[in-house]
């Protein structure tokens, strides 16, 4: 974007001239493809991603301007308007051409401008559409799988439950809604313009490039940015070229087209904004009476003016985007006609004929199913089957996909091979008696925590990975442990999101990348040989003592690293306490390695698949 404001550098070679107007040309597609984007951004951030737009576009519009006047865009040879139009065999770019261009680009930036100051009124409005739809839509949802005491969801149930949110997500997508925008459609109507302009523009310099008529101070530099641009422009215009065609998405009918032809109808949420802030009070810092009225109806002025500029604006955004609209009703209908010439002997036999309907309005109540989750701005209008069956289909593929990956039937295998009956693991990896009644105290009381599922899973497993003899297990151990995580993980964030939780959570997340990444634990190397001793205990009390140390010497005021450590250190040194307590107290003889590691994964287990019962909620 430098060319287009420099306004002391000379540009007196056709290549410079086609480079600085390539350069608006670019700015117009780059506009185009942004529009979609600011429906991501919450209100601060659109607020101020616009005002900045403003500035910039406003910057190159003024900077263009003047150069326009003072022949800063011109050519060293002097045509008519009529010349350029009635020879365009024309090789070299002229004055007159250089300069409508340069105004037809600028015309066009301050429309695109326009586009998104009148969408992102629009967005701040359907957000809390969709969002109240989303909720009713959600509670509905809820409804279905409400289940009596002790009664769990089947797969079937869950399934059915993971495709109503999905619907409601791809449909209430706020990057498909801004995308169904006249205004959307209008852009890209924009956008293939320039982009035509800029072609003509390219094949009538084609002899100054390949004369390589570069006399500015960038030399033939130029010729590489000409050809980049040009290639940003044609590559750039793909995607608001496509949206343009984003009433395919529904359904099309007659009342749908006579509807689209009712441009002058205006939707509410285009000036909905406009009206809320209009009628506002605002508490203004003046004590004179007839200043807060002078005030006020300047306000009331403004805004009014403001709504009747942008009902305007969409009516003829809507107009424009008719021009694609009525293109694609044309093309799709004689698309239907031929194609119904060509298959309408597909089906030989009353059997075939039969089968396919049969199958046909299997997909068609399955998928009318889902329409109650399709969350829109207009009521009147319905997704067409084929988006329906698209996102139906895509998280089909997503469910069938999870439950093909290799690692989920290893995770599954583990959970039926390890877990004890009723999960007791989960009761007893910090307890002391029999009863599950008494838990190991923490060492220091302004370290202590809210306990979370991770925390301990990544202690057992550092204990378990560290034990010597079972190194063909421990591989196993780790994949099902990270995968596991990822839930444990889901179901926490989702769960518990105080800060007390939060931050044992993190804590949890930093230490399982060191033991799973580093293979260190604080610090310390797992299996290091001074962490080893001869016998399982001695492995056990290496860990409780190191646990011991830490607490007693971290400084927890210092930062939240240090609390994060002392948390995972009392963690340890309760679990190395219970499981001394446990199966090393009035024991015949020592625990085996062997069954301690079993042990461990039993417990590790027990608290990864007692989380996930915690899904539904």
């Amino acid at each position: 974007m430098k060319l287009p404001v420099d306004l002391s550098g000379s540009m007196p070679g056709d290549v410079d001239q086609v480079a600085k107007l390539g350069s608006m040309a670019f700015m117009c597609t780059m506009m185009a493809n942004l529009l979609p984007c600011l429906s991501t951004m919450d209100n601060n951030a659109l607020l101020s991603n616009i005002t900045v737009l403003c500035l910039l576009i406003i910057t190159i519009v003024v900077n263009v301007c003047i150069q326009i006047q003072t022949g800063v865009v011109s050519s060293k040879e002097v045509a008519s308007v009529w010349k350029v139009i009635y020879a365009l065999n024309e090789v070299k770019i002229n004055t007159d051409r250089n300069i409508i261009l340069a105004s037809i680009y600028v015309a066009s930036l301050l429309w695109l401008l326009m586009v998104h100051v009148c969408s992102c009124l629009a967005i701040l409005k359907s957000k809390k559409i969709i969002e109240s739809k989303y909720q009713q839509g959600h509670d509905q949802a809820l409804e279905e799988i409400k289940q009596s005491s002790g009664e769990l969801l089947t797969v079937v149930q869950l399934q059915k439950h993971v495709k109503n949110h999905w619907i409601m997500a791809g449909s209430g997508s706020p990057q498909f809604i801004t995308a169904c925008f006249r205004t959307t459609s209008a852009s890209g109507v924009i956008c293939v313009f320039v982009t035509i302009l800029h072609t003509l523009t390219m094949f009538w310099s084609i002899d100054a490039i390949m004369k390589k008529d570069c006399r500015s101070d960038y030399g033939r530099s130029m010729i590489a940015i000409v050809i980049v641009q040009f290639i940003g422009v044609v590559i750039g215009t793909i995607a608001p070229l496509s949206r343009c065609f984003a009433a395919l998405s529904f359904k099309v009918s007659l009342k749908i087209i006579s509807n689209d032809f009712k441009v002058f109808k205006l939707e509410s949420y285009w000036t909905s904004k406009l009206y809320d802030w209009k009628r506002a009070s605002l508490k203004l810092p003046f004590r004179s009476h007839g200043l807060n009225v002078i005030f006020e109806t300047s306000k009331r002025l403004i805004l009014c003016f403001c709504i009747e500029f942008q009902s305007g604006f969409v009516v003829v955004c809507k107009i424009l985007a008719l021009i694609p609209f009525v293109f694609m009703i044309c093309v799709l209908y004689c698309f239907r006609c031929l194609k119904w010439l060509l298959h309408k002997d597909r089906f030989n036999s009353p059997l075939q004929r039969f089968s396919s309907l049969e199958e046909k309005n299997d997909l068609l109540e399955q998928n009318e199913d889902l329409r109650p989750y399709v969350l829109q701005l207009e009521d009147e209008v319905e997704l067409a089957k084929r988006t329906l069956e698209g996102l139906s289909k895509s998280v089909y593929q997503l469910i069938q996909n999870d439950e093909n990956r290799e690692a989920n039937d290893n995770f599954l295998k583990l959970i039926e091979q390890s877990s004890t009956r009723n999960f007791q693991g989960v009761a007893k990896f910090d307890n002391i008696d029999k009863y599950h009644m008494h838990h190991v105290p923490f060492l220091l009381q302004k370290v202590e925590y809210q306990d979370c599922w991770s925390l301990p899973v990544v202690t057992l497993t550092t204990i378990a990975v560290s034990l010597p003899g079972i190194e063909s297990e421990v591989d196993n151990l780790l994949n099902f442990v990270r995968e596991g995580l990822r839930y444990v993980t889901l179901v926490e964030e989702n769960l518990n999101a105080s800060d007390d939780y939060v931050n044992v959570q993190d804590a949890a997340k930093t230490l399982w990348k060191e033991v799973d990444i580093d293979h260190e634990w604080l610090g310390h190397k797992l299996q290091d040989p001074s962490s080893k001793g001869e016998t399982t205990r001695q492995i056990v009390d290496w860990y409780m003592d190191k646990a011991k140390n830490i607490v007693y010497l971290e400084d927890t005021s210092r930062n939240d690293d240090s609390i994060g450590r002392s948390m995972c250190a009392n963690s340890m040194y309760r679990i190395t306490k219970t499981i001394l307590i446990t199966y090393f107290t009035n024991t015949d003889g020592e625990v085996s390695q062997r069954e301690l590691f079993d042990n461990l994964s039993s417990m590790i287990t027990d608290i990864i698949a007692v989380s996930q019962t915690y899904l539904k909620s």
